[in-house]
């Protein structure tokens, strides 16, 4: 008996998987549909309004802390983290010149700062798309024309 328990504990462990196994499923496609999410992934063009279905999107490794200054006293820090929409054959320059990256993206936000973008209402979609576009520029003269575009995935400002 004692030899039998534990062939008796891994076969209960391998049925008890393959029941969880059963039980947690994915539920199929009401519509029917044999394509994975994956699949029908690459088939969808971005928004970003290039038509390009071969774009992806990589997140910058850190986020970007911008001061906002007023009469030369630091009054809040404006924190942003970046994504680069770019066609798939060029995403790999994006981790080589990621350091050049981020110097030009963060001369582009200290001008928008110094330029009053960071003060008032700054999530304005106005104020949104003069930052996205030329986030997007600046890219574009690092990377070249494989950026697609830039997404501004998180911003908060918060008073020092």
């Amino acid at each position: 008996m004692a030899k039998l328990l534990p062939v008796l504990v891994i076969l209960v462990g391998i049925l008890g998987g393959f029941g969880a196994g059963l039980a947690l499923r994915p539920v199929p496609d009401p519509a029917g549909s044999a394509e994975s999410p994956e699949a029908t992934a690459d088939t969808v063009a971005p928004d970003s309004g290039t038509g390009r279905a071969d774009t992806e999107i990589i997140r910058m490794s850190d986020h970007f802390a911008v001061p906002v200054l007023e009469g030369g006293t630091v009054v809040a820090l404006v924190v942003v983290n970046v994504s680069l929409e770019m066609v798939r054959s060029a995403a790999d320059l994006v981790a080589v010149r990621e350091p050049r990256l981020r110097d030009r993206f963060l001369q582009v936000m200290f001008d928008h700062a110094n330029a009053g973008g960071f003060a008032g209402v700054f999530t304005a979609n106005d104020t949104m798309t003069s930052l996205r576009t030329a986030l997007t520029e600046a890219a574009r003269e690092v990377l070249g024309p494989g950026v697609a575009g830039v997404l501004i995935t998180d911003i908060y400002r918060r008073e020092v």
